[in-house]
């Protein structure tokens, strides 16, 4: 089989994903409109779930469970259940603003290589990133300690071996990670609008 000619890296990316496509089929799906659009279109869609998901448990789940529901227990097990309602939306959304991240940085004329910070675009696609970091690791502290400490203390305040004081306790500390990772994605989407006005 012979490839044809790759014009540049990111056709070439592309190229590889769908090889298996006859030749038909892949040479309109490589024109460069196409591939920009659909991945704006997917990290915008992506944004939303993600940061729209976040907003709404800072602002309207976590108050209203704490207004509504007086028992720590009741209150644990229905913000447990939320949460691993919306997870598997949550990575599903961050895998796909990563891939259609990395097209649009690539295809962006304001790109100047890795590292490469001469513009107020690639300024501002830096402190973006350091801000969805920031996401990423408060995400990871919420998913892989804090929830986990919240369900044991939950099933031992059952059994009534355990204080109702320290869940209150990592209650509010889930309540103020939340909202710093609220904060983080209003920071978000303030650099990507800078990003976007050059």
């Amino acid at each position: 089989m012979i490839l044809p000619e790759v014009a540049n890296l990111r056709e070439g990316f592309f190229f590889l994903l769908l090889i298996n496509i006859p030749s038909g089929i892949i040479q309109p799906m490589l024109t460069s409109n196409v591939i920009i659009s659909a991945s704006f279109f997917l990290h915008l869609i992506a944004t939303v779930a993600w940061i729209g998901g976040l907003v709404t448990l800072a602002l309207v789940v976590q108050p209203v469970l704490n207004r509504s529901v007086n028992e720590v227990q009741e209150r644990a097990r229905l913000l447990e259940a939320i949460l691993k309602r919306f997870q598997p939306t949550a990575n599903l959304s961050l895998a796909v603003l990563i891939l259609t991240g990395m097209v649009q940085t690539f295809t962006n004329p304001f790109y100047k290589g890795f590292l490469n910070f001469g513009n107020t675009w690639s300024q501002a696609i830096l402190f973006k990133h350091v801000a969805v970091l920031g996401m990423l690791v408060l995400a990871a502290v919420l998913t892989f300690s804090l929830q986990p400490a919240l369900k044991r203390n939950a099933l031992l305040i059952a059994n009534g071996l355990a204080d109702e004081q320290q869940i209150a306790h990592l209650q509010q500390q889930q309540v103020r990670l939340t909202r710093l990772n609220l904060i983080l994605s209003v920071l978000v989407l303030l650099f990507t609008a800078i990003a976007s006005a050059q």
